[in-house]
């Protein structure tokens, strides 16, 4: 199970297998119509055509890292800005923050071509969710939330150094891997969630204790596999010349991969210090 966002968007998947399209040389070496030579282009201006600087990515309006970047960089913006105001002025606003952030989440995920409103909204959604938790935790655990901030960071540059160094290459045995992997922590998750909410359990119920911290570890590891595919799918829709405007929907991906990964450094490190 790959990340929905890519995983939904043809654009970066793996290349399909098709037909290619050869151009058959015309007999007796006679200039083939719709050639240089029928059309009665200059010798000079052909020069000049194959003398040009050949047009960049950019120019012909296709997907490139600096985009992936600035977008991204931008959506942090947002939800950093949203996030600090939530905080300081009314973090009991985070469950509605949760709840538009999960409806547009879903919403941008499986969207066919990407909508920069609704995903700068969602940033701002995520601000207001994350802003309004993290002031909860840190009330309880003064410094946690600079903690799980350093440690996503941390994790973030980790898996982009050793995705670009090639030691960690998505094959399609670690996708397989990472469908069963997450089948079973969503459902995990899902019953952890029922027990604790109906009263069987109290506290963060089966990931308290050692089992919890054991359960934390493996859900950041999960996380920051997720993010290696994550950036796997960006390289994708680079080298196969996807549009332009599916640069948000890539930063998209990335930020739902690290607010995930963030919330489960927070959960861990709570779990570390103490249960509630």
């Amino acid at each position: 199970m790959s990340n929905p966002v890519f995983s939904s968007s043809p654009v970066f998947g793996e290349p399909k297998r098709g037909r290619t399209t050869t151009i058959q040389p015309s007999p007796y070496g006679m200039p083939q119509a719709g050639s240089a030579a029928m059309s009665g282009i200059a010798t000079g201006s052909l020069e000049q055509m194959y003398g040009a600087p050949a047009a960049t990515t950019r120019e012909t309006g296709r997907l490139t890292y600096d985009d992936v970047i600035v977008k991204t960089a931008g959506l942090f913006a947002i939800l950093v800005t949203t996030g600090a105001l939530t905080w300081a002025l009314a973090p009991q606003l985070f469950f509605v923050g949760m709840i538009v952030g999960l409806v547009l989440g879903l919403v941008n995920s499986f969207k066919r071509n990407p909508s920069p409103f609704l995903i700068m909204a969602y940033a701002a959604a995520e601000g207001v969710f994350l802003g309004g938790i993290s002031a909860f935790y840190d009330a309880q655990w003064p410094g946690i939330v600079v903690q799980a901030v350093l440690a996503t960071v941390a994790t973030f540059a980790a898996c982009l150094v050793l995705f670009r160094s090639g030691k960690v290459r998505v094959t399609p045995k670690l996708t397989r891997w990472m469908m069963v992997a997450m089948g079973g922590y969503l459902l995990f998750s899902l019953l952890n969630l029922g027990l604790t909410w109906f009263g069987v359990l109290d506290g963060w119920g089966m990931r308290s204790g050692p089992l919890g911290i054991v359960i934390g570890l493996v859900a950041v590891g999960l996380a920051a596999f997720m993010l290696i595919m994550d950036f796997d799918s960006i390289k994708r829709g680079v080298e196969q010349g996807a549009p332009a405007k599916f640069a948000w929907s890539a930063a998209f991906g990335l930020v739902v991969t690290l607010v995930w990964m963030y919330l489960e450094f927070l959960r861990l490190l709570a779990i570390l210090r103490g249960d509630s």
